[in-house]
């Protein structure tokens, strides 16, 4: 055993310091920066383009006097109220003696943009729109209206305010929250990295590395010091990620913002949180290092790992779902379950203050890791290093080659 791990220990130092010091590392490294420009871009995008399209615009058809009541009102109420939480008012030219507006052919009209027309008076309105523009606005009209027939007269009264901390309710809303946080960094992290083990392994069997290696040592060993130095450098790589980006934003966004502080508190949390991506790097990992195995090209790498991906997705969706129900046996399966504990674990950690079941999944998840890792060497094996005579006698060979066995002996 002693032998098996110094042996993994070499191979996880070579693997380790070829990767960090090459120069697609930098590269790696900026790897994350550029989707998270996109998706910040998309997001600040999407959010102002959802805030524009969901403020419509209400088309007014009153007589001027109570036309300029309802601008009256609208522009006192949005001072105390919000500016965005009535809708824009568009005044419609009538005239008195006219025929009443045609509320229906007018909002047809694209030009004009209207999502609701006003019509009537105040004290007898008639709205006019879709269902979902009605149900939707229907009640900050009415107030609108309700301000404009008073007057002055009324007044919304001045609330007394007394603040405590945290509520009950926000402490539970705030942990689940931070429980969802973790589960969806701690799912990215994997599957950006985990990949890495595989590809590796596919260029070193192409290249016929892996065979020269397992002539010199066990293949345990091989398969061992692999996954843990694309482990390493995967903490190596969130480390720097993270260090970078806790420091731009200490330097350029002030401090912090204050966070929904977890049931076992940050350091623990932390702590945990490290564990479990590491042992869902494990596992995953183990899981691809027996697909590489079974793989011959990248071809059939990624035909074989595409449905690990999806069912690794399904089961981040699994871990998600079971945030909000803690002890239930659904929340219990995804616990157990070794490739969705780690994410269900970790929601759980934000959420309960009892330690001693993370103890116990972790077990749990080191000795499914050795498994999958076990099972990833007997295929590769099988598939790669034949055994049989000839295989033997080829291997012995190979040894005499690149001297691991003296010639003579």
């Amino acid at each position: 055993m002693i032998e098996v791990l110094r042996a993994a220990y070499v191979i996880g130092r070579r693997d380790y310091m070829a990767i960090i010091m090459s120069k697609a590392f930098i590269f790696f490294l900026l790897g994350p920066l550029f989707p998270l420009i996109v998706g910040v871009a998309a997001g600040l995008l999407g959010g102002s383009v959802a805030e524009d399209a969901d403020r419509p615009v209400v088309g007014i058809a009153l007589s001027a006097q109570d036309a300029d009541l309802l601008v009256a009102a609208r522009e006192k109420l949005g001072t105390q109220l919000g500016d965005r939480t009535f809708p824009e008012i568009k005044l419609l030219a009538t005239s008195a003696g006219s025929e009443p507006l045609n509320a229906k052919n007018f909002l047809k009209d694209k030009e004009e943009g209207l999502t609701l027309i006003l019509t009537g008076s105040l004290d007898n309105p008639k709205l006019t729109g879709t269902a979902g523009a009605l149900a939707r606005w229907q009640g900050e009209i009415g107030l609108l209206l309700g301000h404009a027939l008073q007057g002055n007269s009324v007044k919304i009264p001045t609330i007394m305010q007394e603040t405590i901390a945290e509520s009950s309710g926000d402490s539970k809303k705030a942990r689940v929250a931070t429980g969802q946080i973790a589960q969806v960094l701690l799912f990215m992290l994997t599957t950006l990295l985990a990949g890495m083990v595989l590809s590796n392994l596919v260029e070193e069997k192409s290249n016929k590395i892996i065979e020269i290696l397992a002539a010199s040592i066990p293949m345990d060993s091989v398969f061992l010091g692999k996954l843990f130095a694309m482990l390493a450098m995967a903490l190596t790589g969130v480390l720097v990620w993270v260090t970078v980006g806790v420091t731009g934003f200490m330097i350029w966004g002030g401090d912090l913002p204050p966070l929904p502080e977890p049931a076992i508190g940050w350091p623990l949390f932390f702590t945990l949180g490290a564990l479990y991506f590491a042992m869902a790097y494990l596992m995953l990992g183990s899981l691809f290092l027996g697909i590489g195995a079974m793989a011959a090209t990248v071809r059939e790498v990624q035909t074989l790992s595409m449905p690990v991906t999806m069912a690794q997705l399904m089961v981040f969706f699994f871990a998600m779902y079971t945030v909000t129900k803690l002890g239930q046996p659904i929340e219990q399966a995804a616990a157990i379950f070794p490739f969705s504990s780690p994410f269900a674990m970790i929601a759980r950690a934000a959420q309960v203050e009892t330690l001693w079941h993370h103890g116990v999944a972790i077990f749990g998840q080191i000795m499914f890791a050795i498994l999958t890792l076990r099972i990833s060497v007997v295929l590769f094996r099988r598939n790669v290093m034949k055994s049989g005579s000839g295989g033997k006698k080829e291997g012995v060979q190979r040894r005499k080659l690149f001297g691991v066995i003296p010639v003579g002996r």
